[in-house]
């Protein structure tokens, strides 16, 4: 099939690619002429394992094509998707000017084209409900001609996008007509040969999965946070409380990690999206009002741990090191990530931050300008720190040389933010300790 992918950021490229890997003729459209001359360059402008190689040898096989110019990439397309972005505004609304200035230009070139077949229009951006329907008006308002409107929600996880595109645990299609779905059908039809299902819905039904879907998530998230916070006022261990729990195949393992909160760019955003469409429809969010509450109060929780610890002390004088700036592993994403929200205030105290991440150091420079120094490797970063604070568990944090940590910190504090380290541990090699939901190992009772 002809595909153009409007939009050649997380979603859109990772969409677009994997079309054209599967032998569809993909061209992705962007307005950022900078990005499209990376792109022609080989060059991605995300980071995601695996994307600069699919994407190379596609455009080796032209499969894949990148251009800024509308006319030529919507002249032949069978199938259009927008996958602009949809950041929420300062009431936590999302967005829609892109996906409707997308529209209009979609119209446009429907209504100037000589092609005779009938297009279909697929919303990919994670967008409220009724969101489709003003895609359809404004189409329509610009072209007399006939298209089909689609649905169809994105499921990716940074840092493991490329796998969950091409054996995903399900694609879901709202579709207004049959033509749409049966289209739909055939294009995912390569990416589900082992079974995975493939739902066809209506699109209000659809454009509500993808927010339902994240939502449940992050209050799993937010829900263990809040027991481990509990746990640390009573004496208990998240860590053998949530392996209690888990065992429960009614409540399961996943997204039941204590930490920092999420982050990222669809968590925050679609739990704001989804509060506002309460407050929209007069039937409030209450319990998703909770989930972003209790998430953003994590960050000062831990932030409380620093504070005590270092309570009267010189904040000008102490130097921080911080591991990981990333809001997970696998991505460059900085997007409302925990790291950022603690560096900006330990700034705010006059602290001294040396940070180190494997990849997110260039996108982390953008949001931080020069007020942090970003070390080459991780020892580099704790050279005479006074603490390290663990805000993502990469994995090549999970297993330090610790003598060697001691000797260069200028006093062994660690405040682990994702329970990367066991107690044993910490104790065994004499490091004052906090994490989550778990009892400090402080000056008294850490090994000598």
């Amino acid at each position: 099939m002809r595909i153009t992918m409007v939009g050649t950021g997380y979603v859109g490229l990772v969409t677009g690619t994997c079309f054209a890997n599967t032998g569809n003729q993909v061209t992705c459209l962007d307005i950022d002429q900078s990005k499209i001359e990376k792109l022609n360059n080989g060059i991605s402008p995300i980071y995601e394992p695996g994307l600069d190689e699919l994407i190379g040898r596609n455009a080796k096989a032209s499969r894949l094509h990148f251009t800024t110019d509308k006319s030529a990439a919507y002249k032949n397309a069978e199938i259009i998707f927008i996958a602009v972005g949809t950041p929420s505004g300062s009431d936590g609304r999302a967005n829609l000017q892109y996906v409707l200035a997308a529209a209009q230009d979609i119209g446009d070139a429907i209504e100037a084209s000589s092609d005779t077949r009938e297009k279909i229009i697929v919303v990919k951006s994670t967008v409220p409900v009724g969101t489709n329907i003003k895609v359809q008006q404004a189409v329509a308002s610009r072209t007399s001609k006939t298209f089909h409107m689609a649905s169809n929600p994105e499921f990716l996880k940074e840092g493991a996008a490329i796998n969950d595109f091409n054996k995903p645990d399900r694609v879901v299609i709202g579709a207004h007509t049959k033509y749409a779905a049966d289209k739909m059908r055939d294009l995912y039809e390569p990416f589900v040969r082992q079974g995975n299902p493939i739902f066809i819905m209506d699109i209000p039904s659809a454009e509500m999965v993808k927010y339902a879907s994240n939502c449940m998530l992050a209050t799993k998230i937010s829900f263990i946070n809040e027991v481990a916070n509990l746990c640390e006022q009573y004496g208990a261990d998240i860590s053998e409380v949530r392996r209690g729990m888990c065992s429960d195949k009614r409540i399961g393992n996943q997204f039941l990690y204590p930490g920092l909160g999420y982050g990222g760019s669809c968590f925050p955003k679609d739990v704001l999206a989804m509060i506002s469409m309460g407050q929209d429809c007069g039937h409030p969010a209450e319990l998703l009002e909770s989930v972003h509450r209790v998430n953003q109060q994590q960050r000062d929780v831990f932030l409380t741990k620093l504070e005590s610890h270092f309570e009267g002390a010189d904040w000008s004088k102490l130097k921080i090191a911080v591991w990981g700036i990333a809001f997970k592993p696998g991505t460059d994403d900085v997007r409302e990530a925990p790291s950022i929200t603690l560096i900006q205030k330990l700034l705010e105290k006059g602290a001294t931050v040396t940070a180190y991440d494997p990849v997110a150091h260039e996108t982390a420079g953008e949001v931080l300008t020069d007020s942090i120094t970003y070390a080459n490797n991780a020892i580099e970063a704790i050279n005479d720190a006074d603490a390290l604070i663990v805000c993502t568990d990469w994995s090549e944090f999970k297993n330090p040389e610790f003598e060697l940590m001691k000797d260069k910190m200028a006093t062994p504090v660690i405040f682990d933010g994702r329970n990367v380290y066991r107690r044993s541990t910490m104790r065994e090699y004499g490091f004052v300790y906090h994490s989550v939901g778990r009892a400090p190992i402080n000056e008294e009772n850490a090994a000598v």
